[in-house]
């Protein structure tokens, strides 16, 4: 995973329109699952950032989203919503257009669409000025992990940064919906 994770942030330092020639399913379908923890750790490491803000008063995540949903909708209507919905949609639009730019434009192009995807999710929030001063901390998980959906788009392909993202959130919210049952 090391191995993975400093390619990775190569990667990220330095975009390039490149895909991964030669790679078989079972060795893109490998990297996917690699990439899967490197993307938990990553993603809930900003996480416990912002519990520490919670815990200190600074944030509260009462007016979360996703507690509002928790609250209104069935467990099976969230996982399929944040499992299967929300993966295909966001990577058909923040990971899809990437390869489109030309080599000139892409590091821009590859920039501009993971901080975007990070920053749609501000809207999980309830927008005040504190929210949007906090912004850049409470969608930082969200940037991260879309520099690994983007890394993953560009090297291996759609599909395979669907399936990330679609099993980094299994791996979040089914056993948050499970809890909560």
């Amino acid at each position: 995973m090391i191995k993975l994770f400093e390619s990775i942030f190569a990667y990220v330092k330095n975009p390039r329109p490149k895909h991964l020639k030669y790679a078989t399913f079972e060795q893109k379908f490998g990297i996917v699952l690699q990439c899967v923890p490197l993307c938990l750790v990553l993603g809930l490491g900003f996480g416990v950032l912002i519990a520490v803000l919670e815990a200190v008063g600074v944030y509260s995540s009462d007016t979360h989203a996703m507690n509002k949903l928790f609250e209104e909708k069935a467990g099976i209507y969230i996982i399929f919503t944040a499992v299967i919905v929300a993966p295909i949609i966001e990577e058909l639009i923040f990971r899809g257009p990437i390869t489109l730019f030309n080599k000139k434009h892409f590091k821009i192009a590859f920039y501009s669409f993971t901080i975007l995807f990070g920053y749609v999710h501000i809207l999980n929030f309830e927008i005040t000025p504190k929210i949007l001063l906090l912004s850049p901390l409470l969608v930082a998980p969200q940037i991260v992990v879309g520099f690994i959906f983007g890394y993953i788009r560009v090297r291996l392909g759609l599909v395979y940064s669907m399936l990330l993202h679609a099993s980094y959130n299994g791996v979040i919210i089914i056993p948050s919906v499970l809890l909560m049952s």
